[in-house]
């Protein structure tokens, strides 16, 4: 799913809410788990998962087409870790 997809559906669930006050509410949710990753917070939605940023360091890795050697920098990369409800839900047994 992407967001369009995101923001329709929503719309579609809530026909008292305008397709405009959605996607803004949508955005707004997004930028502020952005703005909170990038101050270095986590950010837990209880049931679904928990965003957090892990740092990697800086190393030497190599080209895959030529073989050469390059220095990679260190970087901060996002990380998410499913909640219980989310892993439990797409874990369940048909029955």
């Amino acid at each position: 799913m992407i967001r369009s997809e995101l923001i329709q559906k929503l719309s579609d669930e809530n026909p008292h809410l305008y397709q405009r006050d959605v996607e803004r509410i949508v955005n707004a949710i997004f930028e502020e788990i952005i703005e909170a990753l990038a101050g270095g917070n986590r950010v837990e939605l209880r049931g679904f998962g928990a965003f957090s940023v892990k740092k990697r360091d800086a190393r030497v890795g190599r080209n895959p087409r030529t073989g050469e050697s390059v220095e990679v920098d260190e970087k901060h990369v996002p990380f998410f870790k499913a909640g219980k409800l989310l892993r439990d839900r797409l874990n369940e047994q048909d029955g």
